[in-house]
């Protein structure tokens, strides 16, 4: 998108959202009633969802849109000295912590942290948590990332995206950009310049995961690059799954 495209975004958002992407739905100030909308956010683990696009998360949440994370696992491999048990118990309760300070909904998929499988019984699965939450968005992982567990979240999202009855729109959030998430290309962009802070404190109740490593590994640096290539203080930015699907529902954020 060209520079004097995004400044003509910039001045006709919306409903106090200085971004550029929306659904319809968000403009209600301009466009008749309000239209609560459902947001989904499929992350491989605990932490991934509020790194990746809790600024975005918390700003539908903001509006009164209806917005659940479902991580597909529960971060079981990721406390050193920790048993499987152990750490899917610690880093529920702050996943759970996390999603009250973004007032969003957590939920759990089932799979095991370093552990996890793309086949038929898996994709009917996804598919069945996606039909429950009738997602008019959902987002997920790039699929071209470092960490199989993100890849795992991503593929299951696109085979349910395909096979899905119902229509909704699909978007790829980046982490650690260049360490994890590769060859990432962003069609949209979000302002997260006023949640900014919020999203920070939802990734540091991720205590035993050291919150500040998370930042260290990119997110700072991403959230300031993306807000220069936005003409913002800080966005998060994403991929717009195309092809299927008719219409965008994030034209105006």
């Amino acid at each position: 998108m060209k520079h004097s495209s995004r400044r003509k975004f910039l001045q006709s958002s919306m409903g106090g959202l200085s971004v550029l992407l929306m659904p319809a739905g968000l403009q209600a100030s301009a466009s008749g009633p309000f239209k609560k909308m459902k947001i989904v956010c499929v992350g491989g683990h605990p932490d991934d969802p509020e790194s990746g696009c809790g600024g975005t998360l918390a700003k539908f949440a903001e509006l009164g849109h209806d917005v659940t994370t479902i991580y597909l696992t529960r971060g079981e491999a990721g406390i050193p000295g920790k048993s499987h048990e152990q750490a899917a118990g610690i880093r529920t309760k702050e996943a759970v912590a996390a999603c009250q300070i973004l007032n969003v909904k957590p939920a759990f998929a089932g799979q095991v942290d370093g552990d996890t499988v793309v086949n038929n019984e898996w994709v009917m699965k996804i598919q069945q948590l996606l039909a429950n939450e009738k997602p008019d968005i959902v987002f997920t992982h790039w699929p071209i990332d470092s960490h199989k567990d993100h890849q795992a979240a991503s593929l299951l999202t696109i085979q349910t995206w395909m096979r899905s009855p119902e229509r909704f729109e699909l978007y790829f959030f980046e982490v650690c950009a260049g360490e994890q998430t590769m060859g990432f290309r962003p069609t949209d962009f979000v302002d997260i310049t006023d949640v900014q802070q919020q999203k920070r404190k939802a990734v540091f109740c991720h205590v035993s995961q050291d919150p500040g490593s998370i930042y260290s590994c990119g997110h700072a640096s991403m959230e300031d690059f993306r807000g220069r290539e936005m003409g913002v203080k800080a966005a998060e930015a994403f991929v717009h799954m195309v092809g299927r699907k008719k219409g965008n529902l994030m034209s105006g954020l």
